[in-house]
């Protein structure tokens, strides 16, 4: 069984002329007088920028390499037997009654959430920019959590700085803003820091001048293993983020460079974070340092690591008493790794999520304090929700879905737009998108004329929030959990022996097997 698929992508548009070498990806054979379909011969023309997915800053990109053990591998138990969370009635134990709601949080005030799945970082890229509106009105109107991503003062060309910290940035202000104009209680936005944040005092003006409350530590894993790249489009910008403290390559200062680029052999710069370096006590520090600045909640995110560094997220966390660790299994997305490291790098979402279970009841065991945590890492729908919350119960309160979320939006403001070409912005733009969306509604009822500052990608996400959170009640009733905090590992089985092996759970022939034998006596 081939995992992986070298050398040509949808991602890299690339391909190759007729039936590749299983191991290298080249063309069995390979003709001189081929233009270079491939990504080895496309290479040869753009060199590094075909590491990346194209076209950049337009996309998001997940992994196609196929895992020997996914979410597909576990199948949900059923039950037709009593109800846990309500009352054994037929009449009330109906699908629309389960409770999906959730918290995390570590301290006395807990942060609430009206659904168990939230969204991840969206950060500096620009398709995380130009769909923030849609994305922080959703997220508010739903009732979940929001993590503004790293770098965005860094990146915003209208902030201010003065000795080397930021004390103005109308971009952040501008997310913050967004989503508090429609917060309702429930959920609450956080900001991501990482390396290049945290230089830049970016928590301290969060905390302090926006009155965000949340801040979330960053593990350097903004593109995976490394610390988050942007593509600059012109010499101006990559000079600027320079002077800014940013890694630019090629070098925009270097005369060689500026004059490859006014020959147009150099079309783009890349902008990268530093690697940051994880060590207990200054990390102890850095989370106490957050409090005293003012932030009521610090939680941390992490990527997939190797174990040891799962193992110190979990101790380290737990040390600190954070109130959300958030580790993200490889095989996601994101709108800025290098493509093959998305698709070769880290531990796959089942295999950490089962490390991470084994390591949090551990220090159960020994009576340790235990993080609120979640999981991200290529989720998208309600079965993975299910099986996720499962795999890591009673662990996981949470599922961190950033990719799907950015593909409702996107999906949203097309159509939106489509209407929009097609009957103004009048009222038969309004009556098209009652027809199109089929929550839409239902907003409109709930917020009279503020409907029409409702945004299509907006509509988009709470629609596709919507059908999962339905989807959930749906796969939670017909395993007789009514409350979330039911949900357990023994609501899942696997299917192969394989996947048993990762996990812990029961292979399916093996599954509920003493219950059975001792129904038959």
């Amino acid at each position: 069984m081939s995992f992986s698929k070298p050398n040509a992508s949808a991602a890299t548009l690339t391909t190759t002329r007729v039936t590749p070498s299983p191991n290298s990806g080249l063309c069995v054979t390979c003709v001189d007088g081929c233009p270079g379909y491939c990504e080895v011969g496309r290479s040869a023309l753009r060199g590094k920028e075909v590491i990346y997915p194209q076209p950049f800053g337009k996309l998001t990109a997940g992994a196609e390499k196929d895992y020997p053990v996914d979410f597909s591998h576990f199948n949900i138990q059923g039950s037709c037997v009593g109800a846990l969370g309500i009352e054994a009635d037929s009449d009330k134990a109906i699908f629309q009654a389960v409770d999906i709601s959730t918290e995390i949080g570590a301290g006395e005030k807990k942060i609430k959430m009206r659904v168990p799945f939230f969204t991840g970082a969206l950060g500096s890229t620009e398709i995380a920019r130009v769909n923030w509106e849609g994305a922080a009105i959703a997220i508010a109107m739903c009732g979940a959590v929001l993590v503004c991503g790293e770098n965005v003062c860094g990146m915003d060309p209208d902030a201010e700085f003065k000795n080397g910290k930021v004390i103005r940035s109308p971009e952040l202000e501008r997310r913050v803003k967004t989503y508090r104009d429609w917060y309702e209680g429930y959920g609450e936005m956080l900001v991501q820091a990482n390396v290049e944040d945290a230089r830049l005092g970016v928590p301290e003006y969060a905390v302090e001048k926006l009155g965000v409350e949340g801040i979330e530590i960053k593990w350097g894993q903004g593109a995976k293993d490394i610390g988050g790249e942007v593509k600059l489009p012109s010499l101006e910008r990559a000079l600027e983020l320079k002077r800014r403290g940013y890694i630019v390559i090629p070098d925009p200062e270097d005369h060689v460079v500026q004059e490859g680029y006014r020959a147009g052999g150099i079309r783009e710069f890349e902008r990268h974070s530093r690697l940051g370096m994880v060590d207990e006590e200054p990390f102890l520090r850095e989370v106490e340092r957050l409090r005293g600045v003012g932030a009521r909640y610090v939680t941390l995110k992490t990527g997939a690591y190797k174990a040891s560094d799962l193992a110190r997220a979990v101790k380290f966390a737990s040390e600190a008493k954070i109130d959300l660790l958030t580790v993200d299994g490889a095989g996601g997305g994101t709108g800025m790794s290098p493509w093959r490291m998305m698709n070769e790098w880290g531990i796959p979402t089942v295999y950490i999520e089962s490390l991470l279970y084994k390591f949090l009841k551990r220090l159960d065991e020994k009576g340790e304090f235990i993080p609120s945590c979640s999981i991200a890492g290529g989720l998208a729908l309600e079965d993975h929700i299910f099986k996720a919350i499962a795999l890591g119960a009673p662990y996981i309160k949470a599922v961190c879905m950033g990719r799907s979320t950015l593909t409702a939006a996107m999906v949203g403001k097309t159509q939106g737009q489509l209407l929009e070409e097609t009957y103004g912005k009048g009222k038969e733009y309004q009556e098209a998108l009652l027809r199109t969306f089929i929550e839409a509604a239902e907003l409109k009822e709930k917020y009279g004329k503020d409907f029409e500052r409702i945004p299509p990608a907006a509509i988009g996400i709470y629609t596709y929030y919507d059908r999962i959170a339905t989807g959930l009640r749906q796969l939670m009733a017909g395993e007789r959990k009514f409350a979330l905090n039911f949900v357990s590992r023994d609501d899942l089985m696997s299917l192969t022996r394989e996947a048993a092996d990762v996990s812990g759970i029961p292979y399916i022939m093996e599954a509920d097997m003493e219950e059975a034998e001792r129904i038959l006596g």
